[in-house]
């Protein structure tokens, strides 16, 4: 990767239609829940989503994996789906929008609070 394609993010749309020609390939279940697991882990991107990257990768791989298999996407996911993602992406340590932005205030917080007691 060199520091145009880091700058345009166009590593990333490549990386990302890539997933897709991949999803297209599994079964309907399977592409239906991999619609799913997009939808609650962009919660957790990073900005750029760069950090989601592996995550992904590594959900399409579970996904690709169980449909070879002839698993049912209920045995993988569980019932869950929103569940199985945030514990995913959990694992990777990525934040949702809601977590910086508590980080963040705290921090504001503590500074104004330490600025009170001098």
């Amino acid at each position: 990767m060199n520091f145009w394609e880091t700058i345009t993010g166009s590593d990333l749309t490549r990386e990302y239609k890539a997933f897709e020609a991949r999803a297209g390939a599994l079964p309907a279940e399977y592409r239906a829940a991999w619609e799913e697991i997009k939808t609650h882990l962009f919660a957790h991107s990073g900005g750029t989503g760069r950090n989601l990257m592996p995550i992904l990768d590594g959900a399409l791989g579970l996904l690709e994996e169980a449909a070879s298999d002839g698993q049912r996407i209920e045995e993988v996911l569980g019932a869950d789906v929103k569940g199985f993602c945030a514990a995913i992406a959990g694992e990777e340590g990525a934040k949702t929008y809601r977590d910086r932005w508590r980080e963040q205030l705290n921090n504001n917080v503590a500074k104004k609070l330490s600025r009170l007691g001098e």
